[in-house]
């Protein structure tokens, strides 16, 4: 892992997960990150990528949970993907460029990148990276990919970098951030690790090395007590916000 101390900032916020989103209010939307703007929170975003290689804010690799469409993403241009509607409101998916525009700085950003087993990131982190030349305000990437922190270690190694963790969730990378090499692949400045599966030995290591433990999805106030018991910044939503 890196030896560099990850910034204060960091851990001086709470992130509000997918941005602050509720009814009529989807997650990933402009409305919710000014929601989370407007309520001094940090935001937690997903990055999915569109056909014509623009990365999008947006969680799923299919359309349909959470708009009119069918099919992936990434068989969509950006401009294809705008048109669409997020959860039947007049909110839809969105560039990173214009969550950058739109946040200037004011609250800190966690822009998740997404992967998959087999998935080829190489693209996917170019673009973020390229996306977020010269945007000064306070971020940082992470993902469940050790490959991603690599790519960023390699080729942008001033950006605060997190590696994402769960042994609970199954969607490819279950346990991967345990595994043996993946801390020296990743070279996380934070981790970020499923509240379920805390507290454990690893992180609490982690923390007696006095670096940053992050944790996700506070949902309920029962996981915000756990939380605020074992981690250094919370990214919560609903009824698990303060």
């Amino acid at each position: 892992m890196t030896a560099r101390r990850a910034p204060d900032w960091l851990t001086g916020w709470e992130y509000a997960h997918r941005g602050l989103h509720g009814a009529g209010v989807p997650e990933n939307s402009l409305a919710a990150a000014q929601g989370a703007i407007a309520a001094g929170m940090g935001i937690e975003c997903d990055i999915q990528m569109s056909a014509d290689g623009v990365p999008m804010v947006f969680h799923d690799w299919d359309l349909a949970r959470l708009t009119e469409a069918q099919g992936l993403v990434v068989g969509r241009s950006a401009a294809e993907l705008e048109q669409l509607h997020l959860l039947g409101t007049d909110q839809g998916p969105f560039r990173l460029a214009a969550l950058l525009d739109l946040v200037a700085g004011r609250v800190p950003l966690l822009i998740e990148v997404k992967s998959m087993p087999g998935y080829d990131v190489t693209l996917a982190c170019a673009a973020v990276a390229q996306e977020l030349a010269g945007y000064t305000g306070a971020l940082a990437v992470m993902s469940f990919d050790p490959r991603v922190g690599g790519w960023f270690f390699k080729h942008d190694p001033g950006l605060v970098r997190g590696l994402v963790g769960t042994d609970t969730l199954d969607h490819g990378f279950r346990s991967a951030w345990r595994a043996p090499g993946a801390l020296e692949q990743a070279q996380p400045d934070f981790l970020a690790v499923d509240i379920r599966d805390l507290p454990n030995a690893i992180t609490d290591l982690w923390r007696a090395d006095r670096c940053p433990l992050l944790s996700w999805t506070i949902r309920s106030p029962h996981l915000r007590e756990r939380a605020l018991d074992c981690v250094d910044a919370l990214i919560a939503e609903g009824e698990g916000l303060a």
